[in-house]
């Protein structure tokens, strides 16, 4: 099998990037999120971005550096409440937005990557999110359509990995990054680790490497926490 591993972030996006192109970006909050290829995405320039990902990071941070850039056009998402500057934007008419119920989100992302291009939900019906949309009776229940989602490249951010491009998420990052790997026409991983091929646990791999078209060894990893919140330190009581 070839070598699938790449250098850096900038060589593995290397030929894959256009202006207006859609965009799968893993990660829940700050956590899991590929931050070696949102920065070379924002080092690349390209514009008129369609992303889709649970959130858009926050200001300064992950996906939020695109913002700033001014290279996101329009954002699927389905929790945007940790960025000043996407509340900005959005409010001004500068940045569409296709707003989802976070499990809606997550099952359009799988029914994409499943070759599904529709499914019924309960979730929305009589409210904003079934406006447009066709909506059916199922055994006296009313049920809106949504549509599967499918991306010009999936970008995913792994714990470890190997050349073949298996993957392995560690705990919290292991939430939209699996379903989006299967979803995007072309994937790029990034990992913590890069391991030999052979030396993941076979019966624990999470995503097999046929998903997986670059897989590279992310330079550096901050992780940040998105809000920390803190308690006094209790005072011990005196002998």
């Amino acid at each position: 099998m070839a070598d699938k591993t790449r250098n850096d972030a900038v060589e593995a996006l290397s030929g894959l990037l256009f202006d207006g192109m859609t965009i799968m970006a893993g990660g829940f909050g700050l956590c899991g999120i590929p931050e070696n290829l949102i920065a070379a995405i924002r080092q690349a320039g390209t514009k008129d971005l369609t992303v889709v990902s649970n959130n858009c990071g926050v200001d300064g941070f992950g996906l939020g550096v695109l913002l700033e850039s001014g290279q996101i056009k329009k954002m699927i998402s389905s929790y945007v409440g940790e960025n000043k500057l996407f509340e900005q934007l959005y409010l001004s008419g500068a940045l569409e937005l296709e707003f989802n119920p976070q499990g809606t989100l997550a099952e359009r992302i799988r029914a994409g990557g499943a070759g599904i291009p529709a499914f019924f939900t309960k979730t929305g019906v009589g409210t904003l999110v079934a406006e447009g949309k066709e909506v059916r009776e199922f055994d006296g229940e009313m049920y809106v359509m949504e549509r599967g989602l499918v991306a010009d490249l999936s970008i995913v951010k792994a714990w470890k990995g190997d050349a073949e491009g298996n993957l392995v998420y560690r705990k919290t990052a292991r939430n939209f990054n699996p379903m989006m790997a299967t979803a995007g026409k072309v994937c790029v991983a990034e990992v913590e680790e890069l391991v030999p091929i052979g030396a993941l646990d076979k019966d624990n791999i999470h995503t097999p490497g046929i998903y997986v078209d670059r897989i590279l060894k992310g330079a550096v990893y901050e992780k940040r926490i998105e809000r920390v919140t803190t308690r006094p330190r209790e005072e011990k009581a005196s002998a």
